[in-house]
């Protein structure tokens, strides 16, 4: 999943240790996150989003439906 947090953090001029801290998870965590390798769980995600002030959908951009494959999509 793509997130805009290093857009956010670089608003803030926060480092993924300190976006870490505040939300009470590793720094390596934050960097999974924001290189698509762990989609964070509901409540971690609504932690962070509630640090910068934005919402879900602002912050985690979920796959349109369009660039599911064909085969994947529900009939």
């Amino acid at each position: 999943m793509k997130t805009k947090l290093r857009v956010w953090r670089a608003e803030k001029e926060w480092s993924q240790a300190e976006l870490a801290e505040a939300v009470g998870v590793s720094r390596q965590c934050i960097n999974a996150i924001e290189t698509g390798k762990y989609d964070p769980s509901l409540p971690l995600a609504y932690k962070i989003v509630r640090v910068f002030g934005k919402t879900i959908e602002e912050t985690f951009l979920y796959p349109d439906e369009d660039s599911i494959p064909s085969k994947q999509k529900k009939k």
